[in-house]
């Protein structure tokens, strides 16, 4: 299988640990070890997981994260998670399981590129779902109905969506469901932006799983719970699909680890206190981002996302938006990844996860960047909402 380079994780390869104001990060800001046991009101945890023998894990995840997990969603048992590295892994598993060459698959675009790019590399017809960015990024249902074909085999679903922050609501995802089901396709509904709540958005998302026999719902800690470091996902889906993912990844990851397992299964006894701290800074960031933009008008333009934590910045600048990252990350340690990796030329994507002193550092020197590039010559042009 001959792959495309990961265009999003090759740049930010090159700038992402050497900045000091990342707002470009597609996750809520990491908790430290120390930070996440705090939640925890149980005075043995600790002695727990210092006291763990590491050894392989189950194959198909720790017994208790996937209760955990499983009382997220409606019907679930565990035997319906499989726990992966990360959501990376789930959807590549299910991609391999469920997909081969010549199928038809549709996707979103602009999308995380492994949710085209490896469906491709298995020789699928891949058609893509195109986001409308007028007067707010929007995916039009029409529009897929009209890719949808008598073998198509999976629809692709992300949402709340990376990179633009377009949400589908449950109702236009029942009917994605349904569409799919007439035609005997699964829906494949990445779900790394869940639990992540914009303050005033009365969005209320429902994890596809509840949908139907048809639907997978892949999740991860690391967008929603700040702990992108434990390298935790999981796949909910009709057990004899977990069974497959769970045999395929004999060849790639075996087993997640104990540890990691057991972190996170105390992330998720304790998910309101970490929601609630997201929410804080969800909250703040969101109102300095706006502050920011409405005073930079002349040259920056954003649509408020209704859930999750990813927007995409429109600027005027007369320069690649690719140049104007690289700028930004070399010359003034600020990450804003460059619209073009997802095929969005002249915007920049801007994540409002960061700790709120961190992410006003980095807006101020973006906008130092901005100013001393009209000062030097770069041209604008008006602003289009």
């Amino acid at each position: 299988m001959q792959i495309a380079p990961f265009e999003l994780e090759l740049w930010m390869n090159k700038h992402e640990l050497k900045v000091k104001f990342d707002i470009a990060e597609s996750g809520i800001a990491p908790l430290s070890i120390n930070e996440l046991l705090a939640y925890d009101d149980d005075a043995r945890v600790t002695d727990a997981i210092t006291n763990l023998a590491l050894g392989y894990n189950d194959a198909y995840g720790a017994i208790s994260l996937r209760k955990e997990i499983a009382k997220t969603y409606s019907d679930c048992v565990p035997e319906n998670i499989l726990i992966t590295i990360g959501a990376i892994e789930a959807n590549f598993l299910i991609f391999h399981v469920l997909l081969n060459r010549g199928d038809h698959v549709i996707t979103q675009f602009p999308a995380y590129q492994q949710l085209y790019s490896v469906p491709e590399a298995i020789g699928c017809n891949v058609s893509y779902w195109r986001c409308h960015d007028d007067k707010g990024f929007k995916f039009d249902l029409a529009d897929l109905r009209k890719l949808i074909q008598s073998d198509t085999k999976l629809i692709i679903i992300n949402t709340p969506h990376n990179p633009t922050g377009a949400v589908l609501s449950n109702s236009e995802m029942a009917e994605i469901y349904d569409m799919a089901k007439a035609v005997g396709s699964h829906v494949l509904s990445d779900e790394a932006y869940r639990w992540l709540r914009v303050p005033d958005s009365t969005y209320n998302f429902k994890p596809a799983f509840n949908l139907g026999s048809s639907a997978i719902s892949t999740g991860t800690m690391s967008k929603p719970f700040g702990l992108a470091g434990l390298r935790i996902g999981w796949i909910a889906a009709q057990s004899d699909l977990i069974d497959k993912c769970r045999s395929t990844r004999h060849y790639i990851s075996l087993c997640p680890g104990k540890v990691d397992d057991t972190l996170a299964a105390i992330a998720f006894r304790n998910k309101d206190k970490i929601f609630k701290r997201n929410e804080q800074m969800i909250t703040e960031n969101l109102s300095m981002l706006k502050e920011w933009v409405d005073r930079r008008a002349d040259i920056l333009s954003y649509h408020r996302p209704a859930a999750g934590l990813l927007c995409m910045l429109r600027h005027q600048l007369d320069i690649s938006s690719v140049q104007l990252a690289d700028k930004l990350a070399e010359q003034y340690s600020v990450l804003l990844a460059p619209g073009s990796v997802f095929g969005l030329e002249g915007y920049l994507r801007l994540g409002f996860g960061q700790h709120p002193d961190i992410f006003q550092m980095g807006i101020e020197s973006a906008d130092q960047c901005f100013t001393e590039l009209i000062q030097s010559g770069v041209k604008t042009q008006a602003v289009k909402v």
